[in-house]
């Protein structure tokens, strides 16, 4: 979650599996699996947009692979993964990114955001690849 400046306005407002709710209850990570069994997604992010901090222009959506470097992996080897943006309430998706072999040699993927434009929220698909890992999004939005 980030202000005007392009950085996160606190910590806190960085949310993943080890962080998992904002400091204003806006947005919540529902947990992480490591293994990708089971049936349905296996993480699931919960954005209420009326909650969000005034503060916060932007909510900017990454997925990487846990320990990628330490376990030889990339987004090439994942089957049948992909990041999607669904409105709960309807329950129909508004934009969905497949990862797979195009990502061959990626461990991180900016997927898209949303950004406050005129009063209203607008999503942004991104969809750029990276050979890094978690603590690389941490330093680069870091205040």
């Amino acid at each position: 979650m980030l202000g005007a400046n392009g950085k996160i306005p606190n910590e806190k407002y960085f949310v993943f599996y080890n962080n998992s709710q904002s400091p204003d209850g806006s947005v919540k990570h529902e947990g992480d699996s490591r293994t990708g069994e089971g049936l349905g997604d296996d993480e699931t992010i919960q954005i209420d947009l009326s909650k969000v901090d005034a503060s916060v222009q932007e909510i900017v959506f990454v997925v990487t692979i846990h320990e990628a470097e330490q376990r030889k992996q990339n987004f090439g080897q994942v089957r049948n993964s992909f990041i999607r943006i669904y409105d709960n309430a309807t329950e129909k998706q508004i934009a969905q990114y497949e990862l797979d072999e195009d990502a061959s040699a990626e461990t991180a993927i900016e997927f898209g955001k949303l950004y406050r434009k005129d009063g209203e929220w607008r999503f942004q698909a991104v969809g750029a690849g990276y050979k890094s890992g978690l603590q690389s999004f941490v330093e680069g939005y870091a205040a």
